[in-house]
């Protein structure tokens, strides 16, 4: 069975009409909100975390983590396919930048140093996120 995500292409022009101006920066042009300051840092509720601009689920609550870093951290995905990678050689570093598998969001990097459940740290802009609780919402 292909659980391959099936993809979501659209000009910059589409993401500008439905994307907040800090949402585009983050998402659509490879930016980093400032640490300490993302609505979902803090968020400790049940549920799935989900691409702001397609929904396509890309985190689970159970793994999510404090890192201390200053951006939501989770130790693995949903499903392997929900994350594309990319080398990252931008500020003098090399990371592995991580995107939405379905429409290409920029969500964050992800580093070797997470727990030792997966030993991975994905990093990721809470603006880069929705968070869906179903118990609260009926979805």
């Amino acid at each position: 069975m292909d659980k391959a995500p099936k993809k979501l292409i659209k000009p910059d022009e589409y993401w500008r009409e439905r994307l907040s101006e800090q949402e585009f920066h983050v998402c659509r042009m490879q930016g980093t909100e400032a640490p300490f300051s993302g609505k979902l840092l803090h968020n400790r509720e049940s549920g799935i975390y989900r691409c702001t601009c397609c929904e396509a689920d890309l985190f689970q609550s159970s793994n999510k983590y404090d890192s201390g870093c200053g951006w939501p951290s989770f130790d693995a995905p949903i499903h392997p396919d929900a994350i594309r990678f990319l080398e990252d050689l931008s500020h003098g570093m090399v990371r592995t930048e991580i995107r939405c598998a379905v429409c290409d969001s920029h969500l964050g990097h992800v580093f070797p140093d997470g727990p030792p459940t997966t030993g991975e740290r994905f990093c990721v802009n809470s603006v880069s996120l929705i968070f869906n609780n179903p118990q609260k919402s009926g979805d």
